[in-house]
């Protein structure tokens, strides 16, 4: 008995100091073990979907979702709280970028020059058309012009009429010319005078009859009435239409050909409405017939109709042009381009431009992988590049391609700044969670998600 108390006094002192050191150590290190198990739940390698970023893995394998391969997450790539809070911003690892096709480029300032297509038709210049008419009633012994085409001067005759009215005009002339010479030496100033003026009043009925002073001339050298008088056209040209045929009776006023001068002619564009805005008259026009490839004519905006139709939604532009060789026909269909300058301005790719009706945004690249939404002012698109008017500087990084893709991230990752309506949905109430995918047969749980 004494031996047992011998042996088990020193174990029961052992035992105490055992508890005591193990106390005091304990006291030494109370808060660091749970602070130690985060860091090194931080430091442990995790594994995500580029194509779902909400699936992350402790261990490689592939999305339960795509099957494709899991790539490890980059810490570089990683944003702090603080950058959560900021409006919309997102980050994307190197590898998330190449997979999305993210490209950026730099904003620069560009002189811009904005091409509008139309497309139109030739037509007659109406300033130069005119109708030859009959002045007095007869009949048409002799017409010079046969077809339509063919072409007319001023100087030469286009037919010859006979007309009992002009040949009495043309016999009173002439008395009254022979009655001039008769008593022009009268020794009364009333009858000189007399004669004077009834030769005067009979020159003017032969001008109003349409006879020239030419005709007149020659009337008075022959000293006898024409039978047939010529008729001439006012302008030079091409008949485009022939009313009266050889022989056949007229009357006073009634047209006989209608001619049109083409050395200029007439375009008559279709411009859409939207281009409206931008078109001027005075305005530069390059035509391109589609009869002769590789030919341009030039021309002017000389004037935009105040009508727009409404099945076509375009507005005529009367665009005028020289016409070297009579190559532009009337009716002949054509290409053309107004050039419209718009100045020095900022401009991007029009894929980095996104425009939801609401807003017009584009995302900058703050700094390597992290990429922040700006709201900006559109104006026009000249191709593949959009004019920016505001919200954007020379040398700021956007994103020209992929901007679509970010987008989705920042709806993925919560940002609660986002314009919802952009993409079709309602916005989500406050407090709410975007819902997880749902469940692909057992290889989907919701630890696999972190949203």
């Amino acid at each position: 008995m004494a031996l047992n108390k011998k042996i088990a006094f020193p174990l029961i002192i052992l035992l105490l100091s055992a508890l005591a050191g193990g106390g005091w150590y304990a006291w030494q290190h109370r808060g660091h073990d749970h602070a130690g198990e985060g860091k090194a739940g931080q430091e442990k390698a995790q594994y995500t979907c580029p194509m779902h970023p909400f699936i992350i893995k402790e261990s490689p394998g592939v999305c339960p979702i795509c099957n494709m391969e899991l790539v490890k997450k980059v810490e570089g790539a990683q944003m702090s709280e603080a950058d959560k809070a900021k409006l919309g911003d997102v980050a994307l690892s190197p590898s998330q970028q190449v997979i999305a096709n993210v490209a950026t480029v730099k904003a620069e300032r560009s002189p811009l020059m904005k091409e509008i297509s139309a497309v139109g038709v030739i037509a007659f210049d109406q300033s130069r058309q005119a109708k030859v008419t009959s002045w007095v009633a007869g009949r048409l012994d002799r017409l010079h012009v046969a077809t339509v085409g063919e072409t007319v001067s001023k100087a030469r005759p286009v037919a010859e009429i006979y007309s009992p009215d002009l040949v009495a005009a043309q016999q009173e002339y002439l008395l009254a010319l022979r009655s001039r010479d008769q008593l022009k030496q009268s020794a009364i100033p009333s009858i000189a005078n007399g004669s004077e003026g009834l030769v005067s009043s009979s020159r003017q009925r032969l001008k109003l009859l349409g006879v020239t002073d030419e005709q007149i001339a020659g009337l008075e050298k022959a000293g006898q009435p024409n039978i047939r008088l010529n008729i001439y056209t006012p302008i030079s040209g091409v008949v485009i239409e022939k009313l009266v045929q050889q022989g056949q009776y007229v009357n006073v006023g009634e047209p006989l050909f209608n001619v049109a001068d083409l050395s200029k002619v007439w375009v008559e564009l279709d411009i859409f409405e939207s281009d409206l805005g931008s078109v001027r008259v005075g305005q530069s026009v390059e035509i391109m017939p589609q009869s002769y490839p590789g030919r341009t004519f030039k021309g002017r905006v000389a004037f935009i109709n105040p009508f727009l139709d409404p099945k076509t939604r375009t507005v005529k532009v009367r665009v005028e042009t020289g016409n070297p060789g009579m190559l532009l026909k009337p009716e002949m269909f054509v290409n053309a381009r107004l050039n419209v300058p718009l100045g020095s301005a900022v401009v991007v790719p029009v894929a980095a431009l996104m425009d939801t009706g609401r807003r017009q945004v584009v995302w900058i690249e703050v700094k390597p992988g992290h990429f922040s939404p700006r709201d900006v002012k559109a104006g026009e698109r000249v191709g593949e590049r959009v004019q920016i008017l505001s919200g954007l500087q020379p040398g700021e990084i956007v994103a020209a391609q992929g901007g679509y893709l970010i987008d989705s991230e920042a709806q993925l990752s919560g940002g609660g700044a986002q314009d919802h309506s952009q993409h079709g949905a309602p916005k989500p109430a406050e407090g709410n969670k975007i819902p997880a995918a749902p469940a692909k047969k057992d290889s989907l749980t919701m630890d696999d998600m972190k949203m």
